[in-house]
């Protein structure tokens, strides 16, 4: 798999502006913790990296070796915070099943701000058995993927023999311990039956929830996970509530956010738009990018990736982490390769 290298890091001159606007902007950091998942679903990214399910089928594709520790795992999150992002995911696979999952998030508490957010992504299954220590870190929300509400649904997607309960007994064990708990949901058609029982349960238990329309990637368009539109969802909900309104500011997809009896339901809604810049202009696989530029995914082997569909983009981080100044070198290298990303001469 290709990285892209620098021999040396760009000379600070360059400056970060092109990270503080993509930070200005609302810009995620995902921080995969590992590529491995307790369970497989069909429709897994895995961040960029070969997804769980598909390593499952198929023993010669496996995703990348693991190079980065706690620490570089630390460094790298504080430089990218101390230069100015705010929002921060860790995600996986499955982030709970690292064995370097407690140092991180206890060691990027270091970082902590009122304007800081340390989010986990999650399918919750773990959340139990950690949650000892993972109410003493800095995460101010979990955030736990239900795109499922059956035994039967569950087994399909995520190619599991768990039944459903092991999830939604995560979703109430973080709530004892997270004032923040929220739901995503990935439309597809194996869960489009099962999405208004979805909906009622966020609603139910006072949950957040989000709504995404499925992004195919080359990964997922063979193991069966197909998308459908939210145009239904969006029906449903305006048959609920007149309190909708529109977001488009910001980095990543438009969405329509419904305010239901008090609680945010969110719907990520391809046909309001996407986030592309300069090296949009002429990627081959733009028509089937929803999402635009929206985040930066560092992963487990010290990539860095400004786009979920375009790995021969990611940024090679490894170099730079014995630099004299190694912070510096990393934030100055990440800025530069968002200014060419944005300006299109990647």
């Amino acid at each position: 798999m290709t990285l892209l290298s620098l021999s040396s890091p760009p000379d600070p001159a360059v400056g970060l502006t092109a990270l503080h606007n993509f930070a200005a902007l609302r810009g995620q950091l995902r921080v995969s913790l590992s590529p491995h998942c307790n369970i497989g679903c069909t429709f897994c990214h895995n961040e960029g990296d070969v997804p769980p399910g598909t390593t499952r089928e198929d023993r010669s594709q496996q995703p990348r070796r693991r190079v980065l520790c706690a620490d570089h795992y630390i460094a790298i999150t504080g430089s990218l915070i101390r230069s100015g992002l705010k929002r921060v995911y860790f995600s996986g696979g499955e982030p709970l099943m690292s064995d370097i999952a407690r140092p991180v998030l206890e060691g990027v508490g270091q970082f902590a701000a009122p304007d800081v957010t340390f989010s986990l992504i999650t399918n919750g299954i773990l959340v139990a058995r950690h949650l000892t220590w993972l109410r003493k870190t800095e995460l101010r929300k979990i955030k736990v993927s239900l795109h499922y509400f059956s035994d039967d649904t569950f087994r399909e997607i995520a190619r599991t023999r768990l039944p459903v309960s092991a999830v939604l007994d995560g979703i109430t064990a973080a709530r004892t311990a997270f004032e923040q708990v929220e739901l995503n949901t990935l439309i597809q058609r194996q869960n489009e039956h099962e999405l208004p029982a979805i909906l009622d349960y966020a609603l139910t238990n006072r949950l957040p929830v989000q709504f995404i329309e499925l992004v195919d990637t080359g990964f997922n368009a063979t193991t069966g996970a197909t998308s459908v539109s939210a145009d239904g969802l969006v029906a449903m909900l305006r048959s609920m509530t007149t309190d909708e309104r529109v977001e488009t500011a910001g980095v990543g997809q438009g969405r329509r956010v419904f305010t239901v009896d008090d609680l945010e339901v969110e719907v990520i809604h391809r046909e309001l738009g996407r986030h592309h810049v300069g090296q949009c202009g002429s990627c081959p696989v733009r028509p089937q990018c929803v999402e635009g530029f929206w985040a930066l995914r560092l992963d487990h082997a010290g990539g860095l990736m400004p786009c979920l569909l375009r790995e021969d983009l990611r940024l090679d981080l490894n170099p730079l982490l014995d630099h004299a100044d190694a912070p510096a070198a990393v934030a100055t290298s990440v800025a530069a390769h968002i200014a060419a990303f944005t300006e299109g001469t990647l």
